[in-house]
């Protein structure tokens, strides 16, 4: 069964862990994320982009099969089926399609824009029992075609929308998506405990996970992050795990031609980073 981000949220907050955000982009990343998850105990938030949502055949057929799995697989830790960078019109769809948390990204509307559509989808979120993450200050690097520095948020504007009953705020902290350049500054930890003042016990989210050192990961969960996104680094596990089997020419003795055989190695790199980043977030063993 899937279930809100809010109670998995609101328990990390208070424990001072983070849950982490995964996000899938097929049937195996799917499978080996959950897999972790029940292995070690932990909660974890399935991430879909709508780039991925269109990938993989719509937002009906990533409900059916995330919903399949955790049946056959017999999981029992709390999942969260969660839209990623949302449009107002991919959240009223993933709604429809059975998700259990939404991310409506108002971030590049003007605040009076990002406040009326995140509060028309707060009614709507609070009336079916789903979590709702929204976004001040745009996250750097490129996300679905999106392309942007890493921007701090202003606090004032944080807090605009926290009031409005959002579950869990994002705000840009200068962290960025994909791979971080070399002189990137770092976060901006003044500006995320000015938001933290502002909005109080909100959860808040670290989006771009991927590169961020771990003590600085560390730090942000002290001053009040409880979910950090990763999928980059993933990605970039799966292509090694996959370039080195097709380099030793396993894929031409016997079947190893066979997408099974293929896609293993990618299948257990993804299960080593997922693992990796519990440990480092906290929240292993706190399902």
């Amino acid at each position: 069964m899937l279930v809100s981000a809010k109670e998995m949220l609101n328990k990390a907050r208070e424990g001072k862990y983070a849950v982490g955000q995964f996000n899938i982009n097929n049937l195996e990343w799917t499978k080996a994320i959950l897999l972790t998850a029940q292995e070690l105990q932990s909660p974890v938030i399935l991430g879909v982009s709508e780039g991925a949502g269109k990938y993989m055949c719509g937002y009906k057929t990533v409900v059916g099969m995330v919903k399949g799995m955790i049946e056959e697989l017999g999981i029992t830790v709390p999942v969260a089926l969660h839209l990623d960078h949302g449009t107002f019109e991919g959240a009223k769809a993933c709604i429809n399609a059975g998700f259990s948390s939404i991310m409506f990204d108002g971030s590049h509307y003007p605040i009076e824009e990002n406040i009326e559509k995140t509060t028309a989808l707060v009614h709507a979120c609070d009336i079916l029992g789903l979590s709702l993450e929204a976004e001040v200050g745009a996250i750097g690097g490129e996300e679905d075609g999106v392309i942007g520095s890493g921007e701090c948020a202003d606090p004032e504007e944080c807090k605009m929308i926290a009031d409005l009953g959002v579950t869990m705020l994002a705000a840009g902290i200068g962290n960025i998506h994909g791979k971080y350049p070399e002189n990137w500054p770092g976060l901006s930890f003044e500006t995320l405990a000015a938001v933290k003042e502002k909005v109080g016990d909100m959860p808040l989210v670290l989006h771009g996970g991927t590169g961020i050192p771990e003590d600085m990961i560390k730090k942000a969960i002290s001053l009040g992050v409880a979910k950090i996104n990763v999928n980059t680094e993933c990605q970039l596990s799966f292509q090694a795990a996959t370039r080195k089997y097709i380099e030793e020419g396993k894929d031409q003795q016997g079947k190893g031609f066979d997408p099974r055989k293929l896609l293993a190695p990618g299948f257990e790199a993804i299960k080593a980073t997922v693992k990796e980043k519990m440990e480092l977030f906290g929240s292993v063993g706190k399902a």
